[in-house]
């Protein structure tokens, strides 16, 4: 199925968005960057290429809208955060549309990351009116010793493609509902999901200035990055990409001492042991390694098989994904959608070659399909010295390890620079505490593939980065504890 524009599918067109949106205005300019549908190649849009000066002037109507949002009551701006909530529900379709024209996943998986994008602006718009302080009692009768939490500042954020709302929605949400004000740059690939959320934002009520969307290309963003890093009125920098990204921006960032979160590369073991419920074993493979076509963070990029079930594992996984279909993300049925670019789609074809050069079996997929579509594959055994067993795949190939021992295995595991997720499965409640407690990862999944959820925190340890996002714990990066030491004769 062809369609000549997928932004034709769209009921509000006013959420099609193509200038950046600073101070509650939108702001066009004279040069362009296009943004194509990744399952066609076809452009949906021709957005504004800004730079230096527009990321100034976001970061300049951020800092003069912080004092009035500060100083709002916690009730006032989570009745603005509800109501933003309340428009992504009812446009819940045109949001999952428009991700699909942008990024190529399948409309249901579209679908769902909008709710999961959308349950960030109610819990923070709750845990905005639960930013706690301390009462300590003093030494001193005449003294009383209070903690404060007050909002950081004005923010900043650059975000991912693979989950071009979910992440703006995690940054975006926590840091006003603590009080802050925010820029943020989205991903050149898919710009139009955060322009649509600003969009949403202005007819939420959100006054000018408090949410500023630059958007540019490649080149430019790096210059719309360093300005982000480096303007002083900027007190906290949020990122979700690359480890090689995150260490030059926490570099750049060194000088004006910004707080930084940062979600980086994974690595994720995904840890099968000989007693494992194999059906389940087998569908936690299945959900954990191709959504989104293996282009997640937190996707299992290393199975690891114990012997005793090894060969029939592999047998189930390899005719499970044999059934995968693959094709346009708005094609009824379809699971895999096309990889973002030709970089993705090369990378992918490296792994499979050194797998195999390296004495890996093809056992499904193993090649591109068409354009940017590359079959799901299943390559085993695979070894430690194979480039798939160090590097993020970010693609739909599975390579499957053989091991004996928890020792063993552990080792393996935690052989890699990276630490953001961890999966485990096992009927052994013993084993499964051990090996969660020794997995050098922030999160371990155990008989599930599944792990993401607005209630509980996500991020990495190790070079994966720092900071979590989500839980109660996500709105503590956006403010500062300030101690207060009052004196009076008469208390």
């Amino acid at each position: 199925m062809h369609f000549a524009s997928p932004l034709s599918r769209l009921t509000d067109r006013g959420l099609v968005q193509s200038d950046s949106f600073i101070d509650n205005a939108w702001v066009g300019s004279a040069q362009r960057f296009s943004v194509f549908d990744p399952a066609t190649g076809i452009p949906v849009a021709a957005v504004a290429n800004h730079g230096a000066q527009a990321a100034e002037l976001a970061i300049e109507a951020a800092a003069r809208a912080l004092g009035a949002w500060r100083a709002q009551t916690a009730r006032h701006r989570c009745a603005v955060l509800m109501k933003w909530f309340d428009l992504i529900h009812l446009h819940q379709e045109d949001l999952a549309c428009l991700m699909t024209a942008e990024q190529g996943k399948p409309l249901k998986e579209a679908r769902g990351e909008v709710l999961y994008g959308a349950s960030f602006f109610e819990w923070f718009a709750q845990e905005g009116r639960r930013i706690y302080g301390e009462t300590i009692p003093a030494t001193a009768a005449n003294q009383r010793w209070l903690v404060l939490k007050q909002a950081m500042g004005v923010c900043a954020a650059i975000t991912p493609w693979n989950f071009p709302f979910a992440m703006v929605a995690r940054k975006v949400a926590p840091a006003l509902a603590a009080g802050c004000t925010m820029v943020l740059k989205p991903a050149q690939q898919t710009p139009l999901c955060a322009l649509a959320l600003a969009e949403l934002g202005q007819r939420a009520g959100l006054p000018a200035g408090v949410f500023n969307v630059v958007t540019a290309d490649g080149l430019q963003s790096a210059e719309v990055g360093k300005i982000f890093c480096s303007h002083p009125q900027v007190r906290h920098l949020s990122f979700t990409g690359s480890t090689q990204v995150g260490r030059l921006l926490m570099e750049q960032c060194a000088p004006t001492l910004k707080k930084l979160s940062l979600e980086l590369g994974g690595n994720a073991p995904f840890i099968v042991f000989d007693d494992a419920d194999l059906e389940q074993a087998v569908e936690g493979a299945m959900l954990s390694k191709f959504r989104n076509a293996g282009q997640t963070c937190v996707c299992a990029n290393r199975i690891f098989v114990q012997s005793g079930i090894f060969d029939v594992f592999v047998a189930r996984l390899t005719a499970q994904v044999q059934t995968l279909k693959v094709g346009n993300g708005f094609e009824d049925g379809v699971q895999i959608g096309p990889l973002i670019n030709e970089q993705a789609v090369a990378k992918v074809q490296r792994h499979v070659e050194d797998a195999q050069a390296h004495g890996a079996q093809l056992l499904a997929g193993g090649m591109r399909i068409r354009d940017l579509f590359f079959a799901p594959t299943v390559l085993a055994p695979a070894l430690p010295s194979m480039m798939c067993a160090s590097q993020e795949v970010f693609g739909p190939l599975a390579p499957v390890f053989r091991f004996d021992t928890e020792s063993e295995v552990l080792a393996q595991a935690n052989a890699t620079e990276f630490g953001l997720a961890s999966y485990v499965f096992t009927r052994n409640l013993g084993r499964a505490l051990r090996i969660a407690e020794a997995l050098e990862c922030g999160m371990v999944g155990i008989n599930t593939g599944v792990i993401s959820s607005v209630e509980v925190p996500f991020g990495g340890v190790k070079q994966s980065g720092h900071g979590r996002e989500g839980s109660r714990h996500g709105i503590d990066d956006y403010v500062e504890m300030k101690y207060v030491c009052l004196t009076d004769k008469e208390l």
